[in-house]
């Protein structure tokens, strides 16, 4: 999931190089550091112990969720075009898919496991 976040920041990294100037220090460089806080909470989330993970994965999720609704503003105000837009895109999307998976894994791995039939 990280080697798919870097490999989608390499692509967003050339994107953004390719930004006019109306909306390159305003969009994108929000984009930009939406995604290098979503690889920076990732990466967090991956050294520490299996109780401590949640947030940081749920940080990571939030921030590339919000890159991915920023970037789409981008492509409708024609700061990228449909190309690039779908180039950065689909990495996004599998990491995307990734962190929701382990996010769910780590909600399953810390719940509570109820007895059946339990006398109260």
């Amino acid at each position: 999931m990280v080697e798919k976040l870097t490999a989608a920041y390499k692509l967003w990294h050339e994107t953004l190089r390719l930004f006019p100037k109306e909306t390159k220090y305003s969009l994108g460089e929000k984009i930009d550091t939406l995604l290098v806080e979503t690889i920076e909470a990732a990466l967090t989330a991956v050294f520490l112990p299996k109780e401590q993970k949640r947030p940081f994965v749920h940080k990571a999720i939030v921030k590339l969720d919000t890159a991915k609704v920023f970037l789409y503003v981008s492509w409708e105000l024609k700061s990228i075009d449909t190309k690039k837009y779908v180039a950065v895109s689909e990495p996004l999307a599998g990491a995307g898919q990734q962190l929701g998976g382990w996010h769910n894994q780590l909600i399953k791995q810390n719940s509570v496991p109820t007895k059946v039939g339990a006398e109260k």
